[in-house]
């Protein structure tokens, strides 16, 4: 069975060369050398050297950060960039390592559509929560786009989340945590827990139920 296995191989690679051969002079690629050994030899090293370069292009592939790898477990989907600005004003401003992230909406990713209402009105203070917790995605998104990768977060320092509320609306604080929990889900408690005001509005830009900024230590270059 070896000899036979041998005599197959021996005469199947110089017609695989040979046909690989044809094929890249026929593509025009390259002027083959006239000899059967000689273009054997060129058809190896063009092999190599395209192996070479695929496994180059594997390796030069970014890697997942672990951060973008914990979202991928809970199955939560990020803004591929930064905020869209409203108005007169940029998404985030970095001062030294401190990062200071603007008021972001509550804007589905799937569908970009947003969470509107007020709450004690027409919204339940779990709808609020969702509300909330959608800004803190997007503001991870905005910190992605910033960043480069979310593992550069050194803590999440502070939050303040604005409510669209009824005047005798007094859960605030249960809806933001909406956004503090998802903080706290995806960083981790040393890093994700932080200081935070919730603070109830009689209206909001675009209607939406919930706006949330914070501010971030990131880590040195």
């Amino acid at each position: 069975m070896a000899s036979v296995i041998s005599h197959l191989t021996s005469k199947f690679i110089p017609f695989l060369l040979l046909v690989l051969t044809i094929k890249l002079e026929n593509s025009g690629a390259f002027t083959p050398p006239s000899s059967t050994l000689s273009r054997q030899a060129f058809t190896i090293s063009r092999l190599s050297s395209f192996l070479e370069q695929s496994s180059q292009s594997e390796n030069s592939s970014p890697a997942m950060g672990k951060i973008e790898q914990r979202l991928a477990e809970l199955g939560i989907e990020i803004p591929s960039s930064a905020a869209s600005p409203k108005g007169n004003y940029v998404p985030a401003v970095r001062y030294g390592n401190i990062l200071h992230l603007c008021g972001h909406i509550p804007q589905r990713v799937a569908d970009k559509s947003l969470i509107t209402g007020k709450l004690g009105v027409d919204l339940s203070v779990e709808q609020g929560y969702e509300s909330a917790r959608t800004c803190a995605i997007n503001i991870l998104g905005t910190l992605q786009a910033e960043l480069g990768t979310l593992d550069k977060v050194e803590k999440i320092i502070k939050v303040v989340g604005f409510v669209n509320c009824s005047n005798d609306f007094d859960k605030q604080a249960n809806v933001i945590n909406g956004a503090s929990d998802l903080f706290g889900e995806v960083f981790g408690k040393e890093v994700g827990q932080h200081a935070r005001s919730a603070v109830g509005s009689n209206a909001l830009p675009l209607g939406i139920a919930t706006e949330v900024e914070c501010i971030v230590a990131v880590k040195e270059d």
